[in-house]
């Protein structure tokens, strides 16, 4: 294991405080970051974009169509996964969003922040997975052939599935609107442009060099760029919402209930199903890592393109990010602590 994934959560929260001092310190500076924007008033981030794709990238240029369709030999941990991912993660963020912004935290936090919150935590749930995932399947000795086919699977259901989602979510459990040509450019910005881009120079590089030198030599020389790449946009992220998060700092506490609270279901539901269905701990670990994970950086910037760098969804958004990486490392404590759940035993390992 790396340095930096020993000291994972070390080395975010540094960036995490970096970002909130740099909002702080130096607004100006900061809001000249946050005006760089791909056209006049289109609230997409060129910087976050930019690193975005440099994380997104690699990750797009190890999907191998191949190992795609070859899930159909053992297609159970990848239907459960997606199942929950698709039509359990949205909906119950949704519910839960309702009855903790429009219900309980109501007098504190009033209509509009009520909906924009809510608006928040759902654009977070509809994009599920991360490229971080394949560190925490390294935690749990996932099988890394199977996680890559899942994360794989989800992005590119996402390029489908993601806009309407939110859209229909948004509209219908909030008194806000969904600008859906923006949303349908965040989602060519954030995933097709970096998918293709991966996929054309995978075929390229294949072709050209070989399996053994794209797979030992060009990936690996990707991993301190996509390090890099997160920590900045961890530090950007920050910048941005400095103001909300130090303003707002009992607001920040109420958002991060519902997350939890639906993280945690989520990804026990995962695992537990796995469990009864006898899917090997090898893939039902990293099933239920992506069933806790959020595509944080696709959450961000799209809350930020569709209601602005300040507003309370891209605060939602923010603090997914705060509480993923010690929620993600606590499931991976579950899992390695209950590999057990998934030994067979020693009588009916010999009866077979």
């Amino acid at each position: 294991m790396s340095v930096f994934e020993r000291w994972l959560s070390l080395w975010v929260a540094l960036c995490m405080g970096v970002g909130v001092l740099l909002g702080r310190g130096f607004p100006e500076l900061t809001e000249t970051l946050r005006g760089l924007e791909f056209g006049e008033d289109s609230q997409i981030s060129i910087p976050i974009a930019v690193l975005i794709w440099l994380m997104i990238y690699p990750m797009m240029m190890r999907i191998d169509l191949a190992s795609v369709l070859g899930v159909r030999r053992r297609p159970r941990g990848i239907l459960i996964t997606l199942g929950v991912n698709w039509l359990v993660k949205p909906f119950s963020m949704a519910l839960l969003g309702w009855l903790f912004f429009k219900q309980l935290f109501h007098p504190w936090i009033g209509d509009s922040l009520a909906d924009q919150y809510l608006a928040g935590v759902i654009i977070l749930a509809a994009a599920p997975c991360t490229a971080m995932v394949f560190v925490w399947s390294y935690l749990t000795d996932g099988d890394p052939a199977y996680t890559l086919v899942q994360v794989s699977l989800n992005d590119l259901i996402m390029l489908l599935l993601f806009a309407p989602i939110v859209t229909f979510l948004v509209t219908g459990a909030s008194d806000l609107t969904v600008p859906f040509d923006v949303l349908l450019i965040s989602v060519l910005v954030f995933i097709v442009v970096p998918l293709a881009a991966g996929s054309a120079s995978r075929v390229l590089l294949l072709r050209r060099f070989g399996a053994t030198w794209f797979e030992e030599r060009f990936l690996p020389r990707f991993q301190p760029v996509t390090t890099l790449a997160l920590l900045a946009t961890l530090v950007l992220i920050f910048a941005f919402q400095a103001e909300n998060l130090t303003a707002r700092f009992v607001h920040v506490a109420l958002i991060a209930v519902p997350i939890l609270i639906q993280v945690y279901f989520n990804s026990g539901l995962v695992y537990l199903l796995m469990q009864r269905l006898r899917v090997p701990h090898n893939v039902a670990a990293p099933g239920a890592l992506i069933g806790a994970s959020n595509f944080f950086e696709l959450a961000v910037a799209t809350a930020i393109a569709l209601y602005g760098p300040s507003s309370g969804a891209a605060l939602a958004t923010v603090v997914g990010v705060l509480v993923e990486v010690p929620v993600m490392l606590s499931v991976c404590r579950v899992c390695n602590r209950t590999r057990h759940w998934f030994e067979e035993p020693p009588a009916a390992a010999a009866a077979r």
